[in-house]
């Protein structure tokens, strides 16, 4: 064995690594690509979903149905019992 096959040997380590790095930064660049993709998607989705249920207060509000609380704000709207109701 001589010096060349170890320069060899180096030299297609050394290429190896490089092209691996430049394969693990492509991957990075997408992956970061797409999950901005995603989270802007989401963040659209989201304004579209609070527009949807403007709408849908405002025809509430147009049909004289303002005064129908939605079951959540029914929730929202029922005091907790306090150990003094229980007595």
């Amino acid at each position: 064995m001589d010096g060349s096959d170890a320069d060899d040997t180096k030299q297609s380590t050394a290429d190896m690594t490089v092209f691996v790095q430049n394969l693990l930064q492509q991957m990075q660049s997408r992956f970061q690509t797409m999950s901005d993709s995603i989270i802007s998607k989401i963040d659209e989705m989201g304004t579209r979903i609070d527009e949807l249920e403007q709408s849908i207060n405002d025809l509430k509000a147009e049909m004289g149905q303002e005064g129908t609380p939605s079951p959540s704000a029914a929730k929202a709207k029922e005091e907790p019992k306090t150990a003094d109701d229980s007595a």
